[in-house]
């Protein structure tokens, strides 16, 4: 089997080389003259982004600054600069020249990623995902047990989020109960896996070649009996205009799915029940009400992003004005999604955790968590399902649940693809 390892890796590096480029060191040069800050910007609230997001905003909404890799880009902080970004097609996440691998990654733009995007809609639909908030829910509860039977203080990340996520993905893609195990096994361990360590890259592409390896058996297995699951989707969509999807594009979507959803899912819960408990909301979700409720995991969403993830860079594919800033072909430009969803100029009080501003977000533009325009989350629905059942269940089950320590002293870890709490310690 072809390694999926080996195809991000050469991805990278077609786009390294194009970075190098004569024109871009001309451009490398003009902005180190220049005023740039050095990324990542201190956070000395853990629940909320940078100082210098704000800051920016209001001075300079596309700021020079360079990434923690010593490349220039421009930092977007405003809602409307991040939904141009993101929106316009004039900003791509393959960077102009950049040589593709091929068309089995979301991350690609114009016709290749439509066609995926819509053969993955096509089977990532709204009763799919629906039909799964019953095993959701049964899985919460098992796992809510399992977290008081491992005795207090607990570990909200690996004794509740993570598991629960994990199985949630596994009975989406219909991996069989007696497998499970050993999906998670896999997953957990090219999900951990750290590119950038030392000797890590080795460690990462033998352990997601391991995962993709398992992944393809399973395909081969799903074809030869079809169920009712998104893999099984995934196998049948198409039609003589956009598929099938062979082995290798089936491979790297269900490798996305994992890597998009596993981390980002056991993120949200663990951050998001943090926030709850910082404001003293957690017990009142017990018996509010489903219109209240969604509210409250929206403003959640909102004000969490930027915690546990941004958006993929973007490169201008044609020279652009944004903002009054001169942006050229080939410059990388960081959408900050926690700065948009806290611009004041679309969220009064957009610090404030408010759940009745989704009244007002209707009028002025709703927050942007799962992004916006042809990259927009597919996930959307299913974050938002995972989130909701496990506060919900936490609410219901451990009322009294809090803190075991200062939320100053939780630890994070910021890898390739995601960032979040190592562990949350609760009590009840």
């Amino acid at each position: 089997m072809q390694s999926y390892w080996t195809a991000a890796s050469t991805r990278l590096y077609n786009t390294t080389a194009m970075l190098k480029t004569s024109a871009y060191r001309r451009n490398n040069q003009r902005r180190h003259m220049s005023s740039t800050r050095p990324l990542p910007f201190d956070r000395p609230e853990p629940l909320k982004p940078p100082p210098a997001y704000a800051e920016l905003r209001a001075r300079e909404p596309v700021a020079a600054v360079t990434t923690p890799a010593g490349k220039p880009a421009w930092l977007v902080t405003s809602y409307d600069g991040v939904a141009t970004v993101l929106s316009d097609p004039r900003f791509g996440v393959v960077a102009p020249g950049a040589k593709t691998t091929g068309g089995a990654t979301l991350l690609q733009d114009g016709e290749p990623h439509q066609r995926l995007r819509r053969l993955v809609g096509a089977a990532f639909t709204t009763r799919r995902i629906e039909a799964l908030r019953s095993s959701a829910q049964q899985l919460a509860d098992e796992q809510i047990i399992a977290l008081t039977a491992s005795g207090k203080p607990a570990d909200l990340v690996a004794g509740f989020a993570a598991p629960l996520s994990i199985a949630v993905i596994a009975d989406l893609l219909g991996v069989e109960i007696t497998e499970r195990g050993r999906f998670r096994e896999l997953a957990d361990a090219a999900s951990r896996a750290d590119f950038l360590a030392d000797g890590g890259a080795q460690t990462a592409e033998h352990a997601w070649t391991r995962f993709a390896d398992y992944v393809g058996e399973l395909i081969a297995t799903k074809r030869a009996q079809l169920g009712d699951d998104l893999l099984s989707a995934l196998i049948e969509a198409g039609d003589g205009n956009d598929g099938p999807l062979d082995d290798y594009e089936l491979t790297t979507l269900t490798l996305t799915i994992l890597a998009s959803g596993y981390l980002t899912a056991t993120n949200a819960i663990s951050v998001g029940v943090t926030q709850l408990i910082a404001e003293g909301r957690l017990a009142t979700l017990a018996t509010c009400g489903t219109s209240e409720f969604d509210a409250v995991v929206e403003e959640i969403v909102r004000l969490q992003i930027g915690q546990i993830g941004e958006a993929f860079p973007r490169w201008a594919h044609t020279d652009i004005e944004l903002a009054g800033t001169r942006i050229r072909a080939g410059d990388m430009v960081l959408a900050r999604l926690g700065a948009a969803n806290r611009d004041p100029d679309r969220f009064a009080e957009p610090d404030r955790f408010d759940p009745h501003r989704v009244t007002a977000q209707k009028r002025t533009g709703r927050h942007m968590a799962f992004g916006r325009g042809p990259h927009h989350c597919l996930g959307a629905a299913l974050a938002r399902l995972e989130i909701g059942i496990a506060l919900r269940t936490l609410a219901r089950r451990l009322p009294s649940i809090g803190l075991h320590g200062d939320i100053h002293d939780i630890q994070w870890i910021h890898s390739h693809a995601d960032a979040g709490p190592i562990a949350v310690h609760v009590t009840w």
